[in-house]
C-alpha cells in the first residue's frame, strides 16, 4: 500500500509494530535494539507505561481545545520548561520546525522593533533547522534546498565554530539581528564545537545587541547530560527551541524566550491550531517528571561518556575511522568513506542506527538503556564498522 504515499523517504524494508523500552519488534516478530530512538524522540523508550497511561487518561478527558481559552496543562508545562531553562516565556507548537519558525519570526520582529527594515540572521554551514522554505534556507545543506528556489532572503551563512568570521560579519553588516545555531550539529554529523564557542557567541551577541537563538531540538531534554546542551557552557540563550524528546513521540514543540525576545510576539502576530493542546502538554509533563525522578539527565552524561570511551578503545586506531565524538547519548563515528549501507547491515544484525552527513554513524539511544544494552550497541556497531572497513580495504581500487 506504499503507492498511496508520497515518495519522500527511502524506507528500510521493515515494518515496526511494537516497542518496549529500547527494544522494538517488526511485523514478523523479529526483535531489534533501538540505538536511534526515532531520531532522538523516544528518550524514555517505547511504550513507556506512565506516558501511555497519561495519554489514555487525557484522551478520555479532553484531547483538544482552542488557544482562545486557557489550557492548564500548557501553563504548567510552560512554567516547568522556563524554570529548567532559565527562560521566561514559552510558545507551544507541534514540531521542531514550527519552533524554529517561531524563533525566526521573533528575530525579525526584534529587528523591526530596532528600526532595521531588512533584518538578517546568521546561520551556519552544515546546520539543519527544518524543511519549511525559510528553514531550508537557514539549513546549510544544498541537497535539501535544490529544487525549491527561490530561497528566502535574510540569512548570512558562516562556518560552524568559526568566531573570526562572525566578528567580520559584525564589523561589516549593520542589519544582523540574531544568530541561530545548534549547540551540537546533529544532522551535520554530530559536530561538537570547542568549549569556548558558545560563551564567545553569548558575549558577541550581547555586544552587538543580537539575539542568541539555540536550536536544541535534538540536544534538549537531557540528551547530552544536561537538560539543555547550552548549560554545559554556563550560558542562557535569548531564544531556545525544543521538540523531539519533549513528548516521547507525542508531537509537541516549544520556543522558549527571555528578555526582549520574550515580549516580541503579541496577540495576532503568531498562533497555532493544535499547538499546546491538553494531550501533548500532559505527555510533556509526564516526560519531565520521569526524567527528573529517575535521574536520567545525569545518567545520559555518565553512560554516554562510557560509550564514547568504549568506542574509542575499540575503533580509535582502526584505519578508516576518522573521528569519534559526541556528548552524552549523542554519539557520532565518522568514517573516511560514505557508509549509508550500514543502516541496512545494522538492521540485518538487529540494530537500529542512522548514518548522517554521508559518512557519520549517528547514535541517539533512549535515555533509559541499561548497561547491558549500551555494551551491546558498542559491540554491535563496532563489529559492523570493522567489517565494512575491512571490505573497503580489500576491494580493488
Amino acid at each position: 500500500m506504499t503507492e498511496a504515499l508520497m515518495s519522500t523517504y527511502n524506507r528500510l524494508p521493515v515494518s515496526l509494530v511494537r516497542g518496549d523500552g529500547a527494544r522494538v519488534w517488526d511485523a514478523d516478530g523479529r526483535e531489534y535494539l533501538d540505538a536511534l530512538a526515532g531520531i532522538a524522540v523516544c528518550g524514555l523508550g517505547h511504550a513507556h507505561p506512565e506516558v501511555a497511561a497519561t495519554v489514555a487518561e487525557q484522551a478520555a478527558t479532553l484531547v483538544h481545545c482552542s488557544n482562545n481559552y486557557r489550557i492548564p496543562a500548557q501553563e504548567r508545562l510552560g512554567a516547568r520548561l522556563a524554570a529548567l531553562s532559565g527562560h521566561e516565556r514559552v510558545f507551544f507548537c507541534n514540531s521542531g520546525g514550527e519552533a524554529n519558525e517561531t524563533a525566526l519570526k521573533i528575530a525579525r520582529r526584534h529587528g523591526h522593533d530596532r528600526g532595521i527594515d531588512e533584518p538578517n540572521i546568521v546561520v551556519c554551514e552544515g546546520a539543519f533547522h527544518g524543511r519549511s522554505l525559510a528553514l531550508l534556507t537557514a539549513s546549510g545543506n544544498r541537497r535539501i534546498q535544490a529544487g525549491f528556489e527561490p530561497l528566502v532572503q535574510g540569512f548570512v551563512r558562516v562556518p560552524y565554530g568559526d568566531l573570526r568570521t562572525l566578528e567580520r560579519v559584525a564589523a561589516n553588516r549593520s542589519n544582523v539581528v540574531a544568530v541561530l545555531v545548534e549547540p551540537i550539529q546533529g544532522e551535520g554529523g554530530i559536530r561538537v564545537p570547542g568549549d569556548a564557542y558558545l560563551p564567545a557567541l553569548r558575549e558577541l551577541c550581547d555586544r552587538h545587541r543580537w539575539l542568541l537563538m539555540l536550536d536544541e531540538i535534538q540536544t534538549g531534554i537531557g540528551r547530552t547530560g544536561a537538560w539543555f546542551a547550552q548549560q554545559h557552557a554556563g550560558i542562557t540563550a535569548d531564544v531556545t527551541t525544543v521538540a523531539k524528546a519533549l513528548g516521547n513521540g507525542v508531537p509537541i514543540g516549544a520556543c522558549l524566550a527571555r528578555g526582549d525576545a520574550a515580549e516580541a510576539l503579541v496577540p495576532g502576530s503568531h498562533g497555532t491550531t493544535f499547538g499546546g493542546n491538553p494531550l501533548a502538554c500532559r505527555a510533556g509533563l509526564t516526560v519531565l517528571d520521569v526524567i527528573e525522578r529517575e535521574g536520567l539527565v545525569a545518567r545520559a552524561g555518565a553512560l554516554g561518556g562510557w560509550m564514547l570511551d568504549a568506542f574509542r578503545q575499540r575503533l580509535g586506531e582502526v584505519t578508516g575511522v576518522r573521528a569519534i565524538r559526541g556528548r552524552g547519548l549523542m554519539i557520532g563515528i565518522e568514517l573516511e568513506h560514505d557508509c549509508g549501507e550500514l543502516m541496512r547491515r545494522a538492521l540485518d544484525a538487529g540494530l537500529l542506527i542512522n548514518v548522517t552527513a554521508g559518512k557519520v554513524v549517528r547514535l541517539l539511544p533512549p535515555l533509559v538503556i541499561d548497561d547491558q544494552q549500551a555494551a551491546a550497541i558498542v559491540d554491535g556497531v563496532s563489529s559492523l564498522v570493522e567489517a565494512f572497513l575491512r571490505e573497503r580495504e580489500a576491494a580493488p581500487a
